[in-house]
């Protein structure tokens, strides 16, 4: 059966910046900006995006569009004879399920402050942080509640995946993400012009170094080249499955760059919507993951119109997850259809009941579940897949995807070549083959092993020893893919 295809460019353009475009965007982007200065963070972010993302995010279109399949079966299509690369897909498909298995609560979080926005909970008397606090707290300790829009989510997304590539996939998420950006254009404006934001915009666009030195380089640098890593959404195959719904008419590098174009002016911009609100109203910016449901809730209750303006604002954020879980939720669907030759609605409809299950655990970790704490101290089960996903498999397969792309062993660089240039467009660098061999790869690895060090560190050796076992062991894991060969 012949495999099915975008009906446009745009189509393909706007699908996979709606993958990357999520809550790495729009939650953690601006909040990462407060804490580390603004500005300067913002020019080195620019430059890591540049140097780690772009060869990554054209290294896994590319062997998506070049094997047609996902990465279920896609290095087993591309791979020599006798090589390992295909043992992969359990770290992609892995991905993929740990993945969703949170971000469909947190989008459920998403549609319920929107409607809680939209019917003025937030809005009247006065309210203190502390009781906007309670407030988040008082959901996440309701699992019913929690539930309920979890599954909405679901069944959303999957209702839309069910139309196929063209029907469904690409036709909403063209709207969600015209819709997304009309929003934060929308949102900006008005940020920015409130009293007070000129100060919130000095920061955002001024770069302080002093002000970063003080913070520590080293952090800043670290925390840029982390979130450029993150924010694509790159190493996990869910930008390989558009690449291989993507004919050869152009070029996959400047598609690269127009993708990632668009997700950096997603990022940008709901700084521009953040922060600026912050400086107005006397916020913190630097105020981490709690900014979007217990800071900016305080704000938008001070602000005038501010049940408008807190409706589009959460409405914008639950696009911004929506469009990334319909993405995810079309790679798992292609992986039963690759794998087992499953029809898409048998898909859908197994998918549904699996996706809901596997994500009751997170759900449950905020109450029944609680006292589960895998990492340590203050963590929880959404800690978990959290780091199983962003400081794990992201990391490694996107490592794999570069070394498969270069090396010998795997697809060799002229190959990948061929393919990532065949059509019309912008032209991948040859040049830089020795720096995608050797320099990337370390940088990847220095970003894997530093996330590991970082958590486990100060908890003590019990905690960290065991874990860098772990880090090492899935390292090793890698290499033998890389360089193993069957026994003739």
């Amino acid at each position: 059966m012949e495999r099915e295809k975008f009906s446009s460019r745009l189509g393909f353009i706007l699908v996979s910046a709606g993958c990357a475009v999520g809550l790495g965007n729009v939650w953690k982007f601006p909040y990462m900006c407060g804490e580390y200065g603004g500005a300067a963070f913002i020019l080195i972010y620019l430059v890591f995006l540049a140097i780690l993302g772009f060869p990554i995010l054209v290294c896994e279109f590319t062997v998506g569009r070049g094997s047609q399949k996902s990465c279920a079966i896609s290095f087993r299509e591309l791979e020599p004879e006798g090589r390992k690369w295909h043992h992969y897909r359990i770290l992609g498909i892995s991905a993929n399920y740990i993945l969703m298995m949170f971000y469909t609560m947190v989008a459920g979080w998403m549609l319920y402050y929107f409607w809680r926005c939209l019917t003025g909970e937030f809005t009247g008397a006065a309210m203190t942080p502390e009781e906007v606090a309670g407030k988040f707290s008082a959901m996440t300790q309701n699992p019913g509640l929690m539930t309920f829009w979890m599954v909405l989510v679901v069944v959303l997304a999957f209702g839309i995946c069910s139309f196929g590539v063209q029907k469904g996939v690409e036709r909403i998420s063209k709207v969600m993400m015209i819709g997304l950006l009309g929003l934060i254009l929308v949102l900006a404006v008005h940020s920015v012009t409130l009293p007070g934001a000129m100060e919130g915009v000095k920061f955002y666009l001024v770069p302080d170094f002093k002000a970063m030195m003080e913070i520590g380089m080293g952090n800043v640098i670290f925390g840029a080249m982390s979130q450029a890593f993150f924010t694509l959404s790159i190493g996990c195959g869910a930008m390989a499955i558009f690449g291989s719904y993507l004919g050869r008419e152009r070029s996959l590098t400047g598609e690269a760059v127009n993708v990632i174009v668009l997700d950096t002016f997603v990022a940008l911009m709901a700084g521009f919507i953040i922060i600026p609100a912050c400086f107005a109203y006397g916020i913190e910016p630097g105020a981490g993951p709690s900014l979007i449901f217990i800071t900016l809730p305080n704000v938008f209750n001070q602000m005038a119109g501010g049940r408008i303006w807190g409706s589009l604002f959460f409405l914008f954020m639950s696009f911004a997850a929506l469009s990334t879980i319909i993405a995810v939720f079309e790679n798992i669907l292609s992986f039963a259809v690759d794998l087992w030759g499953w029809s898409r609605k048998k898909a859908v409809s197994v998918n549904i009941v699996a996706i809901a299950l596997l994500s009751m655990p997170c759900v449950l970790g905020f109450n029944v579940l609680a006292g589960i704490q895998p990492l340590g101290p203050n963590s929880g089960i959404m800690d978990l897949e959290d780091f199983l996903v962003s400081s794990n498999i992201l990391p490694l397969g996107s490592l794999i995807y570069v070394a498969f792309c270069v090396s010998r062993n795997g697809w060799g660089f002229q190959n990948f070549l061929a393919e990532v240039n065949a059509g019309d467009g912008m032209r991948f660098p040859e040049k830089m083959k020795g720096y995608m061999t050797i320099g990337l790869p370390a940088i990847v690895v220095v970003i894997y092993l530093k996330g590991y060090y970082d958590l486990f560190y100060g908890k003590g050796m019990g905690y960290f020893i065991p874990w860098m076992v772990v880090a090492f062991a899935l390292l090793g894991f890698v290499a033998w893919m890389v360089f193993g060969k069957k026994k003739q």
